[in-house]
């Protein structure tokens, strides 16, 4: 759980980066990479992790939505565009519309009593999920992956060491 504004700040914006790094690399064919039949696609999870950031509205943030025009195009730039752009409202709100005492208010999610910072934490840990499944997609539909938390296979390769396997 987060206790101050700022350490949630640092977090995201390290976090967002990386998110932003996936999903700049996605491509309209990839969009279409299923995890198994009658599940997501790759498409469906870049989405949902835009739509996902508009939950924290329910704990009493106030931002943008996202525009349901970029979901229902099914194209990878505006996906991109969209996540950049309602992850940072997202910041962008908790910056201006709270501060630290806030984040030990609670509300109720999921029937139990869940404090600000908490939300926050799941929202972090939530982006982190997905990005994963989106990666383990991303390299079935022939994409390069980007470094996320360390060099990929590739990365390693180009710097002439021995992948580990």
């Amino acid at each position: 759980m987060y206790v101050r504004i700022t350490e949630f700040a640092d977090e995201w914006t390290r976090e967002m980066q990386i998110t932003e790094k996936v999903m700049n690399a996605l491509t309209n064919e990839s969009l279409s990479q299923i995890i198994a039949p009658e599940r997501r696609t790759l498409g469906q999870l870049a989405w949902h992790l835009v739509e996902s950031l508009h939950y924290m509205t329910h704990c009493g943030l106030a931002f943008d939505e996202p525009d349901n025009d970029a979901k229902e195009a099914n194209i990878a730039d505006l996906i991109a565009r969209e996540y950049s752009r309602i992850s940072r409202a997202l910041l962008n709100a908790v910056q201006t519309q709270w501060d630290d005492h806030r984040l030990h208010d609670t509300i109720e999610m999921m029937g139990e009593p869940w404090a600000n910072g908490a939300s926050l934490h799941f929202t972090l840990m939530h982006q982190a999920h997905h990005r994963g499944q989106m990666t383990v997609l991303m390299r079935q539909a022939g994409l390069r992956v980007p470094e996320v938390y360390g060099p990929t296979y590739e990365s390693w390769l180009e710097q002439g060491a021995e992948p580990l396997t």
